[in-house]
């Protein structure tokens, strides 16, 4: 991984609270560790925002409405679409509001890391199995390197989650998977440990076998 040529993307790391997603303090905490990190390397820092408008104008097929006709999740009136005051936003860093799970669906994002002539993207964010997961398929569809960084993903529930780094380490060719912990030391030049793709599907998985399997991701093959 080239520095130079790496931005870290965190995906709708915000404060709606209604889909009942696990472990967010964890997430937090690691991405304010990472946001850190990448400040004192220069690394460019990228915020997505899920955001629904008000009016229900532009929602995704069936997007659950309240007995007002707005947008349950993610409402644009609503505090629910800010990022959690821990990692907020700072000068310079680069906000991008969606309208689609996908960071890349309709958004300027793709032009905004070719303008920083991004080849490798350090990812992670919630849900693991909607936004996040549709963001490193299309980030990997345009050409990424995809670095996840599998403690600050999370999701409703543990098999959904599970099931979805499973599948991204599976299909995502050249993915590498870090802790938060290990992706610092890396980006440090330090010793550290990773789970890299050897090819597809390599972690191949059962519904009796699944926790088995996803432990293999903190075993160090790179």
């Amino acid at each position: 991984m080239d520095i130079r040529r790496t931005a870290l993307v965190l995906i709708d790391l915000q404060k709606e609270s209604k889909f009942g997603i696990s472990g967010i303090n964890e997430v937090v905490d690691n991405a304010k560790k990472l946001v850190e990190e990448c400040r004192k390397l220069d690394i460019p820092i990228i915020y997505t925002r899920q955001v629904n408008r008000v009016d229900a104008v532009g929602l995704s097929y069936m997007e659950p409405l309240d007995e007002n006709s707005q947008p349950v999740f993610y409402n644009s009136e609503t505090k629910s679409v800010d990022i959690f005051d821990e990692i907020a936003p700072k000068k310079g860093d680069l906000i991008i509001d969606k309208y689609r799970w996908s960071g890349f669906f309709g958004t300027s994002l793709d032009l905004l890391l070719k303008s920083y002539a991004v080849k490798h993207l350090l990812i992670g964010g919630m849900v693991t199995d909607g936004c996040l997961m549709t963001s490193v398929f299309d980030g990997y569809f345009r050409d990424y390197q995809i670095n996840l960084v599998k403690d600050i993903c999370t999701g409703t529930n543990e098999g959904a989650h599970m099931a979805s780094i499973l599948i991204m380490a599976n299909w995502v060719y050249g993915i590498k998977i870090f802790n938060t912990k290990e992706l610092v030391n890396y980006l440090h030049g330090r010793k550290y440990s990773a789970w890299e793709s050897l090819g597809p599907d390599t972690l191949k998985f059962t519904p009796e076998n699944m926790r088995i399997v996803f432990n293999k991701l903190d075993e160090n093959n790179s």
